[in-house]
């Protein structure tokens, strides 16, 4: 349960390869990588050992933790707990025992050697329940918040595709973004499907040490090599799209060149195509120089190939954020001297600075310098419940302000609702008034066909309300003789009269102008 901490979050401390020091504090990825050194020295040692064994001793073998040397039979063995995992009590013994066939004593319900380690997780179990509070909590946090987010962000993409009115460059800009927050939702519930298949070793504290040599059969190495790469190409495709987002705002008030659609495929080609090249680099480089198991495990200095680049567009994003507040600042400041209390013009300030933060991804800079911590300390449970709950939830934020509250989006869903109720509204007056009988049959089809007509000519030609309307009344009064007329008829005209008579040129035409707008 542990391990979830490395799902989203793959900043790592510089570290030997082959020793530690005991007073470091050092990630999972980085003791399991010192572990496949200690594995390799064993192999080694147990080679040289070989010769050396006589018939009817235990064999030296590697048990996944410790490197036990060759035991005469019916002789229990100690070996002190290894320097090498860091949270093993150093001063504690392991033991193990050979039988007297000659071999390592096993527990028949699981298959596997016996081994007594508790000497050695003493420092383990004591907060071990704690600790498994805590990792609990994280999890449930962050799946709760990426499917809130996953949730939101189909909504928005299919509103921003829906309306055609809102087709422009920088609603598909903001598709594209919100799309890579559902990869990157899609890509984390998928890696903990594939690592977490086999629930029963996790509870095991030597269950991630014994799958170096013991691999578990439900988890396909490819299959998880293949997780593991699609998470960090989404993740970095993610952070891509919101560097993306920043640039076009930043040209939008500083240069306006990016208003065309012509430029979307550059942008696009930032987006994901400079992701897929790092990503690739790193895969070319992982499965030819440690291609150790699944992937998820650190290989020393090779996460930088894509650590560096996610690290460039968050500074670079957050320099954008620094220079487009100190614009909206100087120009809150000069339009609005003498207008507005100074209380009033921070407020308006903080708003905008509060708007732009989820799309520009600020909270990544607040723990991106510190290293990790000691995982039972109060400042790694503040970074962790921090991080997490803002990298789940970014997803919604964004979709929440950029789409759900966007003035464009509401107008276009409150006019497609209207319309909506105005074709059930008419169809049901129509049924009506056709099941009168006598002439009202016929001045019903009369009703709803000059309605229809008056919808699509009212915004062109506003006498012709006028006309349809007389064409109704003489109609009925030919019709029946009674004069009967059509229900609330004429209030219904200036309703659809407002929804036609609105512009043709689409909402998003004025970009620069929209979002300078929004933003203040």
């Amino acid at each position: 349960m542990a391990y979830i901490i490395h799902i989203c979050f793959k900043k790592l401390t510089p570290l030997s390869l082959l020793q530690i020091d005991s007073d470091d504090v050092i990630t999972r990825d980085e003791q399991i990588y010192v572990l496949i050194g200690a594995h390799a020295r064993c192999e080694r040692e147990i080679q040289a050992q070989m010769a050396l064994v006589k018939d009817g001793d235990c064999i030296p073998e590697w048990d996944g933790i410790i490197c036990w040397p060759q035991s005469r039979a019916g002789q229990l063995i100690s070996v002190l707990c290894p320097e090498y995992i860091y949270d093993f009590n150093h001063r504690g013994r392991a033991y193990r025992q050979c039988d007297a066939s000659g071999n390592w004593e096993q527990v028949s319900s699981i298959n596997r050697t016996w081994a007594n380690y508790t000497e050695c997780t003493t420092y383990l179990t004591s907060n071990h329940r704690s600790q498994e509070e805590v990792f609990e909590r994280l999890h449930l946090m962050y799946t709760v918040g990426y499917s809130i987010s996953l949730a939101s962000l189909l909504v928005a993409v299919s509103i921003l595709c829906y309306f055609k009115r809102l087709h422009c460059t920088r609603n598909y800009i903001h598709i594209h973004l919100f799309t890579s927050f559902i990869c990157r939702a899609v890509s984390i519930f998928v890696k903990d499907a594939v690592l977490y298949s086999i629930s029963d070793d996790s509870k095991n504290f030597t269950a991630p040490f014994k799958s170096l040599v013991d691999p578990p059969v439900t988890c396909p190495q490819a299959g998880c090599k293949v997780a593991v790469t699609l998470f960090l190409y989404f993740l970095a495709t993610n952070h891509y799209w919101i560097l993306v987002e920043g640039l076009y705002l930043h040209s939008l008030i500083f240069m306006a060149f990016l208003s065309d659609k012509n430029y979307l495929w550059a942008l696009t080609i930032i987006g994901w195509g400079v992701p897929a090249v790092f990503v690739s680099i790193w895969v070319s480089a992982r499965a030819s120089l440690a291609d150790t198991q699944c992937w998820d495990i650190s290989a020393g200095n090779l996460k930088w190939i894509y650590q560096v680049p996610i690290l460039a567009a968050i500074v670079v994003n957050f320099l954008l954020f620094v220079n487009i507040i100190r614009v909206l600042a100087s120009k809150l400041w000069e339009t609005n001297t003498g207008k507005l209390d100074p209380r009033q013009q921070y407020r308006k300030l903080l708003k905008s600075t509060l708007v732009l933060m989820p799309l520009f991804g600020v909270h990544y800079m607040v723990f991106m310098a510190l290293p990790y911590t000691e995982v039972t300390g109060l400042l790694w449970q503040v970074q962790m419940h921090y991080e997490m709950f803002f990298n789940s939830s970014q997803g919604f934020f964004v979709a929440f302000i950029y789409c759900f509250c966007n003035g464009e989006v509401q107008a276009e869903v409150k006019k497609a609702w209207l319309r909506r109720s105005l074709a059930l509204d008419l169809k049901q007056k129509a049924r009506m008034t056709s099941s009168g009988g006598g002439g009202s049959c016929y001045y019903g089809g009369m009703m709803s066909h000059t309605t229809t007509h008056s919808v699509s000519l009212s915004a062109a030609h506003p006498r012709a309300l006028s006309f349809t309307g007389g064409v109704v009344g003489s109609a009925g009064a030919a019709g029946g003789g009674s004069g009967v007329r059509p229900p609330r008829h004429t209030s219904l005209h200036p309703q659809i009269i407002l929804m036609n008579s609105v512009p043709t040129v689409g909402p998003c035409e004025q970009e620069a102008s929209m979002c300078t707008n929004d933003l203040s």
